[in-house]
């Protein structure tokens, strides 16, 4: 199915290839790429504005998170991400680089003591929530959605730490700030717990890989599209196992240089997004390495990546052979049946 967008870039119903298609042969329509999916825009008003329940089935994780858009007629879209994990590692990392500086004699922030207070989201937890938010955000920008569905996580105690409760586990405190801002954007939110996804899974007849990290439909995706599924209804069988793949783009948006020294003692600069025009992360079309990710630039040329495994391709492309498509936060790969991967 394939996203159909207003003269307003409003979400409409999706509709199928061939129509697209048709739409776009008649001027009616033309072609449009947002972060990495392809999308057509209407040319002229649509003949109807009706829109069905669309609903997000949300399966959390630890590692890898599955998110399914669903309607009563179709099964529009499944995705497996990378969960946010790196954040803590970050966050040990500059302060022990500032708790140097202060060691050394150099210019420093003054050190600031804890100033936690209230219900304050640890970063770590943050950033997990909201990664959840800005896939929600962008997905709405594509479908209608109306309805979004998660499975409620349990906290638990690990033998000899720190027992939690509901009122001060990050866990908990992360889940009420992620409800509350899908309140805040006038979409309906409801929640089932683990053993009640079991309930339904096996209600199909369906099973879950025991590998947690394979990229599969089985693997988180089918949780997420239970969920969605029994709030929408329309289906007793699986109608769709494609998958789309996504993997958070690293961003060194504060970074000034290298954090360890070169020969001679100097560090190399390092850091941020936008040079020559370009954002890392642009997805552009390349003569000779086709669909490739900006990585940086150096002396008037650009480095590109690769789209499916964001390794190095070239240091010196032309900016003048590239032909800019959008802007992605993360990489994208299409996922066919038993996991075999493509281009998304």
């Amino acid at each position: 199915m394939i996203r159909v967008l207003d003269e307003n870039k409003t979400p409409l119903m999706p509709c199928s290839e061939k129509r697209a298609r048709k739409l776009m042969e008649r001027k009616e329509a033309k072609p449009y790429w947002y972060k990495g999916v392809f999308c057509i825009i209407l040319q002229r008003p649509p003949k109807t504005t009706y829109k069905q329940e669309v609903v997000v089935g949300i399966d959390p994780g630890s590692k890898f998170e599955g998110l399914t858009v669903k309607s009563e007629a179709h099964t529009l879209l499944n995705i497996q991400t990378e969960a946010k994990v790196d954040v803590k590692k970050k966050i040990e990392t500059r302060t022990a680089l500032r708790r140097s500086r202060r060691s050394r004699k150099l210019r420093y922030r003054p050190h600031r003591p804890h100033r936690a207070v209230g219900n304050r989201l640890p970063p770590s937890t943050k950033s997990r929530w909201q990664y959840k938010l800005s896939l929600l955000n962008w997905l709405r920008r594509m479908y209608p959605v109306n309805h979004v569905v998660v499975e409620d996580i349990s906290a638990t105690t690990k033998e000899g730490k720190r027992r939690w409760n509901k009122t001060f586990s990050p866990l908990q405190v992360g889940k009420n700030y992620f409800r509350d801002e899908v309140e805040k954007m006038g979409v309906e939110y409801s929640e089932y717990a683990g053993y009640e996804t079991y309930e339904f899974r096996n209600s199909y007849g369906l099973k879950k890989n025991s590998n947690k990290s394979k990229k599969d439909f089985y693997t988180h995706c089918v949780d997420s599209w239970v969920l969605a599924n029994e709030v929408v209804g329309g289906h007793t069988k699986v109608d769709n196992e494609r998958v789309l793949f996504l993997s958070p783009l690293k961003r060194y948006r504060r970074q000034l240089h290298r954090q360890n020294p070169q020969k001679g003692g100097t560090r190399a600069p390092y850091g941020g997004t936008r040079s020559m025009g370009l954002e890392r992360g642009t997805l552009v079309k390349h003569p000779k390495y086709g669909l490739s990710l900006v990585g940086g630039t150096s002396k008037g040329r650009v480095s590109l990546n690769s789209l499916q495994t964001n390794k190095r391709l070239c240091q010196n492309a032309k900016i003048e052979y590239l032909i800019t498509l959008t802007n992605l936060k993360w990489n994208i790969q299409t996922l066919k049946t038993g996991g075999h991967s493509s281009h998304g």
